[in-house]
């Protein structure tokens, strides 16, 4: 039996969310916003913690700074019951951090990599991650220094037998490049939102863009925010309508729908049911700022669940 159900190879960093704050900002000038938040960030370390949380054995391997905000953020996955024991720390390197500028529906996003860009495959314990039943990737493009030897490792993983799946996030640069083209025959499960979904497939039609993908993977799910998400395999599609909240923050919805998603298809769900899972999680996540806060409140998270116990997230 594998000790971890999934492993995750990441990036790892703080997020710094300040609210209240205009859109249009004049420079020079003393801006004060109306709240702030310290959480944890990165689309890979919220992914580790909520699977966590949601009762997924997870290993989680990274690589942070000689500085207080890689090990606070360490501290977070501990917590929740990441193994974090493969971190590698690299000395006079900073670890990176998200600046967030809340804007209600929309916000800016200002990251500095520092140690995102560096972890390489060599960093990687390969005996770590392959002791698991499945793999997965988040931030594709912002993990610089893992690109080159990342579509050869989930070959070998995928020989010994994991499943794997991937969630670029954003293209900074907006090219959508290697090693994308290379990482599409490589995994099992492909996580976009509808717009990386139309840049990555190069067309604005999103049926189209789906269509596209499911010819190169097998398994497509596609987040759509308050729509909800649709998934595809081969021909067959399904589009899941999300739970009714009002939401606080959105930060951290997408990797939150991961879980979910990642959960039920561990446990051979229906793929329409693992939908319906991630869209439940990803409710969940905006119920507190930031993307792990609402899976950090344990009483928040049982009487939510036990609301919608129609979708069986942690059964």
């Amino acid at each position: 039996m594998s000790i971890f159900d999934v492993t995750i190879a990441g990036e790892i960093n703080l997020d710094l969310i300040l609210y209240g704050l205009a859109e249009q900002m004049p420079v020079d000038r003393e801006l004060l916003a109306n709240d702030f938040r310290l959480t944890l960030g990165s689309s890979s370390a919220i992914l580790a913690h909520n699977l966590s949380v949601l009762g997924i054995r997870v290993g989680f391997v990274t690589r942070v700074g000689s500085d207080p905000l890689g090990e606070i953020a360490l501290e977070r996955l501990r917590a929740a019951g990441v193994d974090v024991s493969c971190t590698t720390f690299a000395a006079g390197s900073q670890t990176g951090v998200t600046i967030l500028l809340h804007h209600g529906a929309t916000r800016h996003i200002l990251t500095y990599l520092g140690t995102m860009a560096e972890m390489t495959v060599d960093d990687i314990d390969s005996s770590f991650v392959a002791d698991s039943r499945h793999f997965h990737v988040s931030s594709l493009f912002l993990q610089k220094g893992l690109q080159p030897g990342l579509p050869a490792l989930c070959r070998e993983l995928s020989r010994k037998g994991l499943t794997i799946s991937l969630d670029t996030n954003d293209d900074p640069e907006d090219q959508w490049g290697a090693p994308l083209d290379e990482m599409l025959d490589c995994v099992d499960v492909l996580l976009p939102n509808e717009d990386e979904a139309r840049r990555m497939a190069r067309t604005e039609d999103l049926d189209e863009a789906i269509a596209r993908l499911a010819k190169r993977v097998s398994v497509v799910a596609v987040k759509c925010g308050q729509r909800g998400s649709i998934v595809q395999t081969g021909d067959q599609r399904w589009s899941v309508p999300p739970p009714r909240v009002v939401p606080v923050d959105t930060i951290g919805a997408g990797d939150s729908f991961n879980a979910g998603f990642l959960k039920g298809y561990l446990a051979k769900k229906p793929l329409s049911e693992c939908a319906a899972m991630g869209n439940l999680t990803a409710a969940f996540s905006t119920l507190r700022p930031g993307g792990t806060e609402a899976y950090r409140d344990a009483e928040l998270l049982q009487s939510f669940f036990a609301a919608h116990s129609e979708t069986a997230v942690l059964g």
